[in-house]
């Protein structure tokens, strides 16, 4: 049974669904097997980018689902070095999804050093109006980059994903980014390369206690923070057991003791958004 999947409203009236697939670090070649084994299983919403070098594979797979294209939702992004031409960029993304239009294209970092963040985003203000893309939003903005992006523009990002997992919970940033109404995305919300973290005794208890698996109750607590997440696996059996989260629900006491695990900085395992 393809279980159902809850959407969060974003503030210009779309919506997205709240749990999807994300296709980082897959191999081009691997791309659209386990899309099809994400789409067999039900998800319908597939976080890719251009820098992943499979946007390909992804559309593909969607395209030989037979399942309509407005039933599923893509996500892809900017790199670093096409601030100048997102225009292109994104053609050029779209080409290779066999799309016509995006659900939602992201800046996937601000770059500040380059210092055309700001540029970039008024460039996808402009394909949003001309309806390459439903929605824009950022990918590892800090508040900072939030406002300096308020300041120059009327319209603001739909959702800002970030790195969060339960070692690096970087909550007074998605606090500052909440008040705004920009929705939270996270990256990495099993801590890809933590490879201790779904070992902690606070997650082992709390998984058995529900009959599931760490990574189940990881997702669980992240769907219960309201934040929209896609974990990544390359194995079906795990691609299915990270869709079958709706079964259960986490006590507050639950909730507080996988928060426990922040560990701040030391607990990133990705790359300071600044020094990118």
């Amino acid at each position: 049974m393809t279980p159902t999947i809850p959407s969060i409203t974003l503030h210009d009236g779309t919506s997205i669904p709240q749990l999807g697939f994300g296709v980082c670090l897959i191999p081009p070649g691997d791309t659209e097997r386990l899309v099809s084994e994400a789409l067999e299983a039900g998800y319908r919403h597939f976080d890719a980018a251009a820098i992943y070098g499979n946007e390909e594979g992804v559309g593909k797979a969607i395209a030989a689902s037979g399942i309509p294209r407005d039933e599923i939702y893509v996500t892809t992004k900017l790199w670093n070095d096409r601030h100048d031409d997102a225009a292109d960029a994104l053609s050029e993304s779209l080409e290779r999804l066999g799309f016509d239009h995006v659900n939602l294209y992201l800046i996937h970092w601000p770059v500040p050093r380059q210092n055309r963040y700001v540029q970039a985003w008024e460039q996808l203000v402009e394909l949003q109006e001309q309806g390459l893309t439903r929605s824009i939003g950022v990918s590892n903005f800090l508040p900072e980059h939030l406002d300096r992006l308020e300041m120059h523009s009327s319209v603001l990002p739909v959702v800002n994903q970030v790195e969060l997992h339960p070692a690096f919970q970087p909550w007074k940033d998605i606090d500052a980014a909440r008040v705004h109404g920009i929705k939270v995305q996270a990256w990495s919300p099993l801590g890809r390369g933590r490879d201790d973290l779904l070992d902690a005794p606070e997650i082992l208890d709390v998984a058995a206690a529900h009959g599931v698996s760490p990574a189940q109750a990881v997702i669980r607590w992240h769907l219960q923070n309201g934040v929209i997440l896609f974990p990544k696996s390359a194995h079906p059996e795990r691609i299915r057991e990270n869709i079958d989260v709706f079964g259960f629900e986490l006590s507050p006491d639950e909730m507080a003791a996988i928060t426990s695990l922040d560990e701040g900085e030391a607990g990133r395992v990705g790359e300071h958004p600044n020094e990118v």
